[in-house]
Formats: structure tokens, sequence, C-alpha cells
């Protein structure tokens, strides 16, 4: 992990941590002199907080490590680990809560506010504000799932905190106490929060499409080469927050030597390393026909079939081999289409009843990168 990146998460943490736990100490003493289960379950919330933080540190800590043996990708994944380990207990948080309210639902006790819980209130209101808008742009500078949950939560904050404090004026204007029912809709954003991070975190684990930035960054830095003249099958497999290993098809002249092609894919290696931080392991060569005129009308005449099909989205690795008389390349078809294999079928038919006295070979490719 870059050293970088890891101070700038443990320093944004301790910040929250010290943050959490001073509004937590001062909202639980004003919540059990003014009797508010609201203020107390807040209270509660910032000491979750605090937790989350600690968690996102070790975290940190532990994804920096080296590789090894046992591990030659690295650690990196540990953060999407502590993600969910954050939202697990925000999810514990709520859960606990809830019963809290309910409990007061059932025997209620009358809230005693002063000016100064109303005070404390409104900074909390504040300081939450700024701490989630803050740990927000740094999540994102830095791409950390831990920092991003720890940010949703901080805002979520806001909006519980403003809740108690419109509750608090409810009560001193009308003399109505909304206090347990609103520690109940409390824990339910609580508790829907909390699924909300793990179905992020759980979508990342699974691994998710490619960054479309990320892909067209590294395709376009493939294609500055002038012996490129195309970039297909970008496949990134991501072991941590921007740590990323894959492999990519480059389309080249047929006329190039071997020495040519290793040379080529030496240096698009390196500068897709340098200028992304993406290493590519493997670079899979497409050749282009480049002096049969044969070839190079029947590709166009495919294309035009191909392309009769708005779902369809590429068609790339276009060869044909005239020794076995076969027909190669591959399709890449929208996931909006629900009968993808239909779709392949009919091209596939189509083609073959064109070209009878060719052997076809049409794979059906993956959409994984813009």
């Amino acid at each position: 992990m870059n050293k970088k990146r890891e101070k700038i998460i443990i320093n944004t943490s301790l910040l929250g941590i010290l943050a959490n736990i001073f509004l937590s100490t001062i909202k639980f003493i004003i919540g059990l002199v003014s009797s508010s289960i609201a203020i107390v379950l807040d209270a509660v919330n910032n000491l979750s907080d605090a937790l989350s933080s600690i968690i996102t540190i070790i975290g940190t800590k532990l994804a920096s490590k080296k590789p090894d043996k046992k591990h030659p990708y690295g650690h990196g994944r540990i953060e999407y680990l502590s993600a969910m380990t954050i939202a697990l207990i925000i999810l514990y948080a709520g859960v606990t809560s809830i019963i809290e309210s309910i409990k007061k639902i059932i025997t209620p006790q009358v809230p005693d506010y002063s000016t100064l819980s109303l005070v404390i209130i409104i900074c909390a209101i504040l300081v939450k504000l700024l701490l989630g808008i803050y740990v927000k742009r740094v999540a994102k500078k830095v791409n950390s799932s831990s920092l991003a949950n720890s940010a949703q939560d901080a805002l979520m904050d806001c909006i519980i905190s403003f809740s108690t404090l419109l509750a608090a004026i409810i009560y001193l204007i009308f003399n109505i106490s909304i206090e347990s029912w609103l520690g109940l809709i409390i824990s339910l954003i609580i508790i829907k929060s909390g699924i909300g991070m793990i179905k992020n975190t759980v979508s990342q684990v699974l691994g998710e499409r490619i960054d479309e930035k990320i892909a067209r960054s590294v395709k376009k830095t493939v294609m500055a080469y002038e012996q490129v003249h195309g970039v297909y099958d970008l496949f990134l497999n991501n072991y941590g927050p921007d740590n990323y290993m894959g492999s990519v098809h480059i389309e080249v002249d047929d006329t190039l030597t071997a020495l040519e092609i290793d040379k080529l894919t030496r240096k698009i290696t390196d500068e897709v390393y340098k200028l992304h931080n993406v290493l590519l392991v493997a670079i899979g060569i497409y050749s282009i026909n480049t002096s049969d005129k044969e070839v190079i009308d029947i590709r166009n005449d495919i294309c035009k079939i191909v392309y009769s099909y708005e779902c369809v989205l590429q068609l790339h690795g276009f060869y044909i081999e005239k020794e076995t008389k076969t027909i190669y390349f591959d399709l890449i078809i929208d996931y909006s289409n629900n009968d993808r294999e239909e779709v392949y079928n009919r091209i596939y038919s189509d083609v073959e009843s064109k070209y009878k006295d060719y052997n076809i070979c049409i794979k059906l490719d993956i959409d994984a990168s813009e």
C-alpha cells in the first residue's frame, strides 16, 4: 500500500475517533441528566463511530503488509473486511437501539431539556456535518471503503441529531414527548444504513465492473503505440483499493515478428504500471490481415451483419486462417439484453449461411469494461 495513502487514512480516522469520543461523552451525560433516550442512543451511536475508526486504522495497517509466500498478491483486500466489520457494528448498534426504544415506549419517561443540552445538540450537528463532509472527501481521494462507510455514518448522524433537536423543540413548545418513537425511527435508520453498507462491501468482494475512468485511461495509454490498432478484453482483478492486476488483448499487424511483439508488450507493461499503477500480467495478441483484400472485404461484410443487431457492443479479434478456411472473431453483447445466447446463435447462423465454405468460430466475450 502507498505509504502516503496509509498515513492519510490513519490521520483521518484518528480525527474521527477524537471527535466521536468527545461527542459521545457529552451526549451521554446530557442524555442521562435530561432523561432523553434519543440523546443517549445518539451517544451510543457516536461511540460505535469511534470504534469504526479504530477498526479502519487496524485494517489499514494489516492491508499494508508486504506480499508473502501464502499471499503473493498482498493483503489489500483486508480493507474490504474492515468495511464489512464497520457495517456489522453499525447494524448491531441499530438492533440494540431498537430494543431500548421499545422498552421506553412501553415504560415512558418524561424528558427534561435544558438550554445546555440544546446547545450541545446543535454543536454536535455542526461537528458531524463537517466531519462527514471531510471524511467523504478524503475517502474519495484515497479510494477507501472503510472511510466511505465512516463518512456515510457521520452524515447520517447529522440527521439523527437534527431529529433529536426537533423532538426537544416540539416538547418545549407543545409539551408533547416523542422521544421514544424518535428513538425507534433512529434505530431503523441505523439498521437500514448498516444493511446498505454490507451490500456495498459484498458487491466489492464479489468483484465489480472495472471503473470506467481507469479502463479508459489504460486503453488510451496502450492505444498511443503506433503498432497497436485496437485494445480489447481489459480484465482487472482488484486485490485491494488501487491495487489492480490483469490482462488485455491488443490488435497488431500480422507481419510483426515475435521479437517486435516482445519489445512492444514489455514497453506497454512498464508504461501502464508507471502511469496507472496497474500491473498487466499478460498481453494477448490479435493479428490483423493487412495485405489480403479478400479477407478485408469479408471482415467489412461480417461487421455489417453483426452490427445490424443493436445490442452488439463490439466485434474484435477478427482473423481468417486460409489454410483451414476458418473465420475467427469475438463478440460482446450488452448485458441489458435478456437473452444474449439467442442473439449469439442468430448472428452465428447469419454468418454461417453467408459463408458456407468456412468454419465459423465466434467467441461470446464478457462485457467487463467500457
